[in-house]
């Protein structure tokens, strides 16, 4: 079993090394090739490509998000002593073994298909990035082996300073698995924002190695994708407690992955509520790079992409506010905070109107001629940034309402400045929501250079105010006595359902946004320097684009759904300890 979990990995590696080997510029594909584009049967070469790549970095999100919160609960269990934490570390990284496996599947899939249908754009690439990207295969099989070394040993390395080695092994998972990313999205980003002395009629072997791996919207994805991760397998690893609780038989096994669930959960929307920031900041790295694809991006045919965006973040937002509420219903003491939830509600409901409200209606010419014009007289107010950058800020407000309104469920403070402690939060939430709603107001009156900076205020502001609570609470909660032990496992499972449609959902908005980062480009395979010629020379629609996405999905979740029953036919795991009527 433990050789049939290696092979995939070291074909993947293997199939690497040996394309690098092919397409290096003195290689035998550089020499003799004499087409530019292969063809792919029924789908297409695009369309194929586009695939591949999709089911790829799901994975790779997967098993870069992974890691990083299975490391931070050993730590919690190693310095807290909490045995819990580290079984449940345990367990999340034995998901990693077979996802690991289909990310290097698929990543030697999408390698040979880009050698075979895009011979002279990879030829291009490898010119330029040959170096990184052997040191990508590299990483490559250290990553693995880090891998297995840090599953199979974890209860031979149980304890004192082996244990401590075993934690270190973890940290290394994750620091291999980062650069692994960073190199990988040099690539890509480069083809979206080449250097300014990188030309049409720039040699690649001429091209500065640094200033094209370090291009103008590296950085910028890297840190976006690297919060995406964790949120994407907070998602998954919830998805994956959703199915073990649904299909368990004892009430210890209930507990044990209602209380997994709520972990994953809380890690995705955790790191869901700063990506925004993320976003913007990716956004404006685009527009000053090149204000074309920036107004491509959001003002040209795409700007319609946001609203699909916008109901799907909607989603994403409503689904863990509402899982966190029904999961109220086991905390002693939470029947207090209940009655808030229905206005916390509806300040989410608003806010996903406003934020996927257009600012210029699709309507015949008689619905214009009836509107007088294209601009909603009333909608079209909603249709700006203004209101929506202050929508989603409201959204990020009321969603750490939820989370701080559940941690302090069962929990009564002793400390005698509580009732100050709470009141002075309560300012803060007020006097954030104002200058969201300040700047947001004053943004109808000024140019839009000075609108955008006030974007900068408002996230300030919500960052701001989010650690400043969160501090107070945490020494609100010092000592503070419990009002009983949470119920893990005294879930309906309709709340389970909340955790898939999290998964489901933010797969479908991983695979929206790598279509439009790629779609700007147009008919460039590296914008401006590298035209694309093909018969697929064009950004594909919006329906058509929906589709393949939709394809992507369930390939993945097809895929997920074979890894959940493996995992089912592993080793029986140990359950954390929590009871049905015990643990916090």
């Amino acid at each position: 079993m433990n050789g049939a979990r290696r092979w995939p990995v070291c074909l993947g590696g293997i199939g690497l090394v040996t394309l690098l080997t092919l397409v290096s510029p003195d290689g035998l594909l550089a020499q003799e090739i004499s087409r530019s584009y292969g063809d792919f049967p029924l789908i297409g070469s695009r369309a194929a490509v586009w695939i591949a790549a999709q089911v790829h970095l799901l994975f790779a999100a997967f098993v870069l998000g992974v890691p990083m919160f299975a490391v931070v609960a050993e730590a919690i269990g190693i310095f807290g002593k909490d045995r819990k934490y580290d079984k449940l570390a345990k367990e999340f990284t034995r998901l990693l073994l077979v996802a690991y496996s289909a990310t290097a599947i698929w990543g030697a899939v999408l390698s040979f298909l880009l050698v075979t249908l895009y011979p002279r754009l990879w030829v291009y690439l490898t010119q330029i990035f040959a170096p990184s990207m052997w040191v990508y295969a590299g990483l490559f099989f250290l990553e693995s082996f880090t891998l297995y070394l840090y599953y199979y040993g974890w209860d031979r390395w149980a304890e004192g300073r082996a244990k401590m080695m075993h934690w270190g092994l973890g940290i290394m998972l994750n620091v291999f698995g980062t650069i692994v990313m960073f190199i990988a999205n040099s690539w890509l980003t480069f083809m979206m924002s080449p250097p300014a002395d990188v030309t049409p009629d720039t040699s690649p072997d001429m091209v500065q190695f640094w200033s094209a791996f370090a291009n103008a919207t590296w950085m910028p994805i890297n840190i976006h994708r690297m919060i995406a991760n964790v949120v994407f397998g907070g998602a998954i690893v919830g998805a994956y407690a959703a199915y073990r609780f649904l299909t368990a038989e004892t009430d210890e096994e209930r507990a044990h992955y209602d209380w997994m669930g709520y972990v994953g959960n809380l890690i995705a929307i955790g790191a869901l509520i700063v990506l925004p920031f993320a976003g913007y900041y990716l956004g404006r790295e685009i527009y000053e790079f090149s204000p074309g694809m920036g107004q491509t991006l959001m003002g040209g045919f795409m700007s319609w992409l946001w609203i699909i965006q916008a109901f799907l973040i909607g989603v994403l937002f409503l689904a863990g506010n509402y899982y966190l509420w029904v999961g109220m219903g086991r905390i002693p003491g939470a029947e207090r905070f209940t009655p808030y939830t229905k206005y916390m509600l509806v300040v989410l409901v608003a806010g996903v109107i406003v934020w996927a409200t257009p600012h210029t209606m699709i309507a015949s010419r008689a619905e214009i001629a009836a509107m007088g014009g294209t601009y909603h007289p009333f909608l079209g107010v909603l249709g700006v940034m203004s209101a929506k950058n202050t929508a989603v800020n409201i959204m990020i407000l009321t969603t750490f309402l939820s989370f701080l309104l559940y941690r302090r469920a069962n929990k009564e403070p002793v400390v005698e400045w509580a009732k100050t402690g709470t009141m002075i939060q309560g300012v803060l939430f007020v006097v954030c929501a104002g200058i969201v709603i300040f700047y947001g107001i004053y943004g109808y009156f000024v140019t839009a250079i000075v609108r955008i900076g006030f974007s900068v205020y408002q996230v300030l502001a919500v960052i701001a105010t989010i650690f400043s609570v969160l501090a107070i609470d945490i020494a609100i909660g010092r000592g503070a006595k419990s009002r009983g032990a949470i119920r893990w496992g005294q879930m309906p499972e309709r709340s389970q359902y909340a955790l898939f449609i999290l998964a489901v959902t933010f797969t479908w908005l991983m695979g929206l946004m790598g279509y439009a980062r790629s779609g700007i480009r147009q008919h460039w395979h590296v914008w401006e320097v590298v035209r694309d010629t093909s018969e697929f020379a064009a950004t594909p629609a919006l329906g058509y684009a929906s589709q393949i996405i939709s394809v992507c999905v369930l390939i993945f979740f097809g895929l997920v759904a074979f890894i959940f029953w493996v995992g089912g036919l592993a080793e029986k795991p140990v359950l954390s300890g929590v009871g049905s009527e015990g643990g916090d």
